[in-house]
């Protein structure tokens, strides 16, 4: 994997070499990367799914801490700002909020994401309005919250995106879903949530 080639550049040839690592697994999200001009994981990528010279860089539009290391901050920051944890006002039951089957299954395609960033980063509409528009990644977690029936904070989530750039700026280029390395879908994730919006106010 390139990651492996990574480590065996920072251990044998330049001790500098800073880079995020972690489970090698393709689960934590550390060693997110754009490698061969796409945004993806070190550690799932092999070296052989690239021809000629492997170029490897930061994920694109953020700032560099040090070399392959990007400053989420602020991605952290806007994944915090949508709430992602149960909101209820229901007295707390004394086992577990339950739930359907069917109503789990909603949130299959939502709950995997690992926060990478891979998708948000490979967004033009983020790359430009990163500081008002939350990106695919956020908005993504925010449907999951959404769409989850033991959640009782449905409205006021809606009307904390009802804003022309947190939401809005999401043009459909679909680069996000192309850029996902778990195989998830934000831009459809994202088009659930617009579609909950006109859905309340008719």
């Amino acid at each position: 994997m390139v990651l492996d080639a990574l480590i065996k550049i920072k251990g044998e040839v330049d001790p500098t070499l800073t880079f995020r690592r972690s489970c090698r697994e393709g689960i934590c999200g550390s060693c997110a990367m754009n490698i061969d001009g796409i945004n993806t994981l070190a550690c799932t990528k092999g070296l052989d799914e690239v021809r000629g010279t492997i170029r490897v860089y930061p994920l694109p539009h953020m700032a560099v801490v040090k070399d392959l290391v990007p400053d989420l901050t602020h991605f952290y920051a806007q994944h915090a700002s949508v709430k992602p944890w149960l909101e209820t006002e229901s007295p707390e039951p004394e086992h577990e909020w339950k739930q359907s089957e069917e109503d789990r299954k909603k949130l299959d395609g939502l709950y995997e994401c690992i926060l990478c960033a891979c998708c948000s980063t490979s967004c033009p509409s983020y790359w430009w309005n990163a500081d008002r528009y939350l990106g695919p990644a956020a908005l993504l977690h925010a449907n999951r919250w959404i769409v989850d029936s033991r959640d009782e904070a449905t409205g006021d989530r809606l009307d904390d995106l009802e804003d022309p750039f947190k939401l809005y700026r999401c043009h459909t280029i679909m680069n996000c879903t192309n850029a996902c390395p778990k195989g998830l879908n934000p831009a459809k994730a994202i088009a659930e949530i617009k579609k909950t919006m006109v859905e309340r106010i008719v």
